[in-house]
């Protein structure tokens, strides 16, 4: 059974890889600060909205030390767009103070200083360790959650677990992508309430797609 297993999962990842061989985060920055603030914003928002309002804040101020002279009250009117924006832009200004004060305004390479910095948990800290320093590491969202879930990839119903897994079972030839292909897998076909499972890549390895065909037979 392992061997099936192992192969499964070969085939799913190669499938991925013959189909996006380079995937892309669909943020939009120039410098690993530019990502982390990204990140940080977009938390339970979506990347148009969070690059929309990046955009006209990065014009103005996209350093540690400018960012941090704008204040709370001053980084508002560029993130209020989004959800929980004021919660976030305190965690913005203490996370640039902390940089400025601690790292010389450079954003750290490193998970355990990462998740020190204010509203940059454990996700935020392996997206920015992927994107930005090219480290294979796994970022579990409630895309890659779903996604490694319905393929078999992990049983875990923790987020930790689940990266855990995935670490584990994913080939080390495919980790340095594999963020990108389940999140944006998630994102566009096995979607929460209505999968493309008709339209999709890996439904011949996939156990929920399945378990659906078979319920409606």
């Amino acid at each position: 059974m392992r061997k099936v297993f192992k192969r499964r999962v070969e085939a799913i990842f190669q499938l991925f890889a013959s189909r996006a061989p380079e995937p892309v985060g669909e943020l939009e920055y120039q410098t690993p600060f530019e990502l982390l603030v990204a990140v940080v914003l977009s938390a339970q928002a979506t990347d148009i909205s969070v690059n929309k309002a990046t955009k006209r804040l990065y014009s103005v101020a996209n350093t540690p030390e400018s960012i941090y002279a704008l204040g709370v009250s001053g980084l508002i009117p560029y993130i209020k767009t989004i959800g929980l924006f004021n919660n976030k832009a305190k965690h913005i200004i203490a996370l640039c103070q902390m940089l400025i004060d601690e790292y010389d305004s450079k954003v750290p390479d490193c998970l355990s200083d990462l998740v020190r910095l204010p509203g940059v948990g454990r996700k935020t800290a392996n997206v920015v360790l992927n994107m930005a320093f090219h480290q294979p590491t796994m970022a579990v969202d409630t895309h890659v959650y779903r996604v490694s879930r319905r393929l078999g990839l992990t049983k875990a119903k923790t987020v930790l677990g689940v990266e855990q897994d995935l670490l584990k079972v994913i080939p080390s030839d495919y980790m340095m992508y594999a963020h990108h292909w389940l999140i944006l897998h998630g994102r566009y076909i096995c979607k929460a309430r209505t999968p493309l499972c008709a339209d999709c890549f890996l439904a011949p390895y996939c156990p929920y797609y399945k378990k659906i065909f078979k319920n409606t037979e």
